[in-house]
């Protein structure tokens, strides 16, 4: 009898296909599952399920549930304010940082995203959400702090699904293509008080967006996504 074990690039693999069903609202806060049904849709064993599910545990994206094997946990407003206040520290000291010595080349790839006409602006959702994820990203990355980065991709990762939520209103939309667009010009303009001001600005008001989410939003941008049919209880 072959031992039941899995390789860690399948263990891997199955990791973040869970991660990207949370991230992509194919399996929703309070959904229930078992190894068994993951294992089945995924076409591996239960033991690089499980091993997917122990890490992902672990971080906090799935948990135990008494009923019915796992479930992604409820939303914890409290902890994403907290994420978000986060934010701000990294993002606020990275763009100062960038004010007194960032070149307008340090920036080319964030301009030619943002700083676009309105008839060339993207307009699908998740395709700005993952924008939206590089514009921050790309900001702390330029300050040239190693370990700022780190964290800003951690705190990333954790409020991903609803910051991706955003993006399924389309004056959110434009509104995140407006308030990225003054940011930059601020920073390159190295006006350090409007260009902080301003991100503070767009990060509260992603913040308040995040206390009007309901089960309702939720649901509806499951059944937008193209991967409506996963099976869950």
């Amino acid at each position: 009898m072959k031992p039941r074990a899995s390789s860690p690039q399948l263990s891997e693999h199955v990791y973040q296909r869970i991660k990207d069903e949370i991230f992509d609202f194919r399996l929703l806060p309070g959904d229930s599952f078992t190894e068994t049904e993951l294992a089945a849709r995924m076409g591996v064993s239960r033991t690089p399920v499980r091993e997917a599910l122990v890490r992902l545990g672990q971080e906090g994206y799935v948990e135990l549930s008494s009923r019915r094997g796992w479930r992604v946990p409820t939303l914890d407003f409290e902890r994403f304010d907290e994420l978000y206040d986060l934010r701000v520290i990294l993002e606020t000291a990275a763009v100062r940082k960038l004010c007194e010595r960032a070149t307008a080349s340090d920036l080319d790839t964030l301009k030619a995203a943002w700083l676009v006409p309105v008839d060339e602006r993207l307009r699908d959702g998740q395709a700005i959400a993952r924008l939206d994820e590089a514009f921050h990203a790309q900001l702390v990355a330029a300050a040239g702090n190693r370990e700022m980065s780190r964290m800003h991709r951690e705190i990333t990762e954790r409020i991903r699904i609803i910051r991706r939520l955003d993006f399924t209103q389309s004056q959110r939309i434009q509104d995140t293509y407006q308030e990225h667009a003054k940011i930059l010009r601020a920073i390159l303009q190295r006006r350090v008080d409007q260009a902080l001001l301003l991100l503070r600005s767009h990060i509260e008001t992603s913040k308040a967006e995040v206390r009007k989410i309901t089960l309702h939003m939720l649901h509806s941008a499951r059944m937008a996504h193209a991967g409506t049919n996963v099976p869950v209880t």
